[in-house]
């Protein structure tokens, strides 16, 4: 039996939890010394002992756990996940039922109620990410619950929480049969290439979905794209499916060549009629310059954080420079495909970036299109942050 802790919230906090914000905040709890076993259950209460929700003890960068309920009966138990797991199955329903989409979550952490994982589903295979090693302690009874209520080849992990959040390296295999790798799963239409035993990242964020669809079905024939911080060139596949007369992709990693390669050659694309270049994006921008290199089409989608050898780059501090580099190599006419999954700010501060970076730079734009995240990453709206994706479509006029 799990331990249960009794945790005192400081009263500024109380409204927010009751009305339905599920993060226990590190700065929110009285007794926090009381809080020793990631993975405990705590039933918190307010300054006058009143119940406020249950739920667990787990550190990550966004808190110190999650509320998972506000029922003071309900036990956080194998049948407790089972019910919230079906639930999320249920709702993807019509995803499961896509021949042409073989990739997308099912279930979106706290989105579908139980914050601390994810579980993406690939062809038949599954892969659950864990965030805290305190819901990493529920990981028998969350496995047990959702093989009861799934069909499954076979199922991988993602330990998400060593030190600063990082991927703690590992197999990764936990049960059912091992994937043959890469393993081909489909993307409205498109083929990708995945790898659910390679590390951290298996080839592809699902987040984009809609937005890489949109890049193909409206913005990509017959255009010159460039796509940097291209990671495995998923919006450059997209763009010569497209019809793009040509890509572009940019990044840093030197896997960035074999593995935009092998996504161009999966969907029977010759790589060679593109552009795969490993180099840090800053670096390119001042090569494109200097050979004034023109695009009709410039996707941004860099990591929240990222350092170089000669670059820091942080999202909510250089994101408004970085765009100021993509106007001076974009068209007149030509689209920015402005993305970010920094979740310290919102869709507003982001359009803010867009309209000060235009500004500096004398120009004038037009926002054609904005997206966030696709449906299968349910939100809540009591968790603004859960809602991380920002991408704007932005048209640079003359």
């Amino acid at each position: 039996m799990k331990t249960e802790v009794r945790l005192q919230i400081k009263q500024k906090f109380v409204q927010e939890l009751k009305k339905g914000y599920p993060l226990i905040q590190k700065e929110a709890i009285v007794n926090i010394r009381d809080l020793k076993e990631e993975g405990a259950l705590v039933r918190l209460v307010d300054e006058r002992n009143q119940f406020v929700g249950k739920g667990y003890y787990g550190q990550q960068n966004k808190g110190y756990g999650w509320i998972l309920t506000k029922q003071e009966k309900e036990h956080i138990d194998e049948h407790f996940f089972m019910k919230k797991l079906k639930k999320a199955l249920d709702a993807r329903k019509q995803l499961f039922e896509d021949t042409e989409t073989t990739a997308f979550r099912v279930f979106n952490g706290e989105g579908d109620g139980i914050g601390g994982f994810t579980i993406d589903h690939y062809d038949g295979y599954y892969v659950i990410s864990w965030y805290s090693k305190g819901i990493y302690t529920f990981k028998e009874e969350i496995i047990r619950a959702f093989t009861k209520v799934v069909t499954y080849k076979g199922i991988y992990e993602k330990k998400r929480f060593d030190t600063k959040g990082q991927y703690v390296e590992d197999d990764d295999f936990v049960m059912g049969e091992r994937g043959e790798f890469p393993l081909i799963v489909k993307e409205n239409g498109v083929n990708f290439a995945v790898y659910l035993n390679d590390g951290a990242m298996v080839g592809v964020f699902l987040d984009q979905r809609d937005v890489r669809r949109t890049i193909r079905d409206k913005y990509a024939d017959g255009k010159n794209v460039l796509n940097t911080f291209s990671y495995t060139g998923a919006f450059s596949v997209f763009a010569a499916v497209g019809g793009a007369t040509k890509t572009t992709s940019v990044d840093l990693a030197n896997r960035s060549l074999s593995k935009t390669t092998e996504q161009f050659t999966i969907n029977g694309i010759d790589a060679k009629a593109q552009s795969i270049i490993v180099e840090d994006v800053f670096h390119y921008f001042k090569y494109a310059v200097k050979k004034q290199l023109q695009f009709d089409m410039v996707i941004l989608d860099p990591p929240s954080f990222a350092r170089s050898k000669k670059h820091t780059f942080s999202a909510g501090k250089d994101y408004k420079d970085l765009l100021k580099e993509a106007i001076t190599i974009t068209e007149t006419n030509g689209v920015i495909v402005a993305s970010t999954n920094c979740s310290s700010f919102g869709m507003s501060k982001f359009k803010g970036f867009i309209d000060t970076a235009f500004r500096e730079m004398g120009g004038k734009y037009t926002l054609l299109e904005e997206f966030s995240l696709p449906e299968d990453f349910k939100t809540t709206s009591e968790f603004k942050e859960g809602n991380y994706l920002k991408v704007v479509f932005v048209k640079k006029l003359k």
